[in-house]
């Protein structure tokens, strides 16, 4: 396990374990990967002059022969998950499509195929699907793939070395148990949702870039949910009583989870490679931000739906 907290760019790191890691190795870091994926989009659309509520199928046109899709669903609706769609298309078939560059489109247009099972805003529902469509509508906007388009529009200009799709001498094996797992490569047409590995280190860095950028953390933190819905969230993440922002993520052998809080400056992470991590994770970052708030988070972190 690895930790860290930011407080006014001020950083403290920590590890735990057998297996020796730093702030710098690198985990998987799962559903963490859409926070990139809606920085990265928000980003190009400020860029580009495009709204938020511009509908998902004029920017991407070539789906339109197979829409079913309600024609008014937004790039807002599907980054806040309250699309409506009718979830269908899970990981596997997803992966199916294969890795060529065209596979992450063909995985948004079955998205689209199978239609709404709700008006779009109606109701929060936590569906991969959503970032399929965030993922490839950036791919659109940039005139490259998905990847190339969050390493030109985000990984480099926030100075991210380490945080990518693929292994390297910094990752770490993830583990269930007593089983070390072995290190698989990630579907390409499920990267918008959970792809990406990365560290402590750059994952406060993120945060405090997010930090920095008032207008587009006050555009991530403004709730899309319903007071009814099962739980407050903006675009790409959870929305604490008292304003915090969290998200966790879990992959076979790794959990990972983070909280921002921007109004007091603060932003840990903490990253590991046990399945049945998830709750001490939880407990850590609860621990970490309750002085700030007040607020326990653990169970709220814990029961995260990546």
């Amino acid at each position: 396990m690895a930790a860290g907290v930011s407080t006014a760019g001020t950083r403290t790191t920590a590890t735990h374990g057998r297996v020796a890691v730093t702030a710098d190795s690198c985990f998987r870091i799962a559903s963490l990967t859409k926070v990139f994926t809606s920085a990265t989009l928000l980003r190009a659309l400020r860029e580009q002059g495009i709204a938020l509520d511009t509908p998902v199928i004029e920017l991407l046109p070539d789906l339109a022969p197979d829409w079913r899709a309600d024609p008014s669903l937004t790039v807002e609706q599907i980054l806040g998950q309250v699309s409506g769609l009718r979830e269908s298309v899970d990981g596997a078939t997803a992966a199916a499509l294969g890795d060529g560059d065209g596979g992450l489109l063909e995985a948004a247009r079955l998205v689209v195929r199978a239609g709404n099972e709700r008006e779009p805003g109606a109701r929060w529902s936590y569906y991969n699907g959503n970032y399929f469509l965030a993922g490839s509508i950036l791919a659109a906007l940039s005139g490259t793939t998905y990847e190339g388009a969050l390493q030109a529009r985000l990984l480099t200009p926030w100075g991210l070395a380490r945080t990518g799709f693929e292994t390297s001498p910094a990752s770490v094996t993830g583990w269930d148990g007593t089983t070390e797992l072995p290190l698989l490569r990630y579907p390409r047409t499920r990267r918008p949702s959970g792809g990406l590995w990365s560290s402590v280190s750059e994952l406060l860095a993120v945060g405090e870039d997010l930090l920095a950028d008032r207008d587009l953390l006050e555009e991530i933190r403004r709730p899309r949910t319903r007071s009814d819905d099962p739980m407050t969230y903006g675009l790409g993440w959870a929305l604490g009583p008292s304003g915090q922002m969290y998200l966790n993520g879990r992959l076979p052998g790794y959990r990972a989870a983070m909280v921002l809080i921007p109004d007091r400056d603060h932003v840990s992470v903490v990253l590991a490679n046990q399945q049945s991590a998830l709750p001490a994770v939880a407990r850590l970052l609860s621990a970490v931000q309750r002085p700030l708030t007040g607020d326990d988070l653990a169970e709220a972190i814990d029961d995260f739906a990546a």
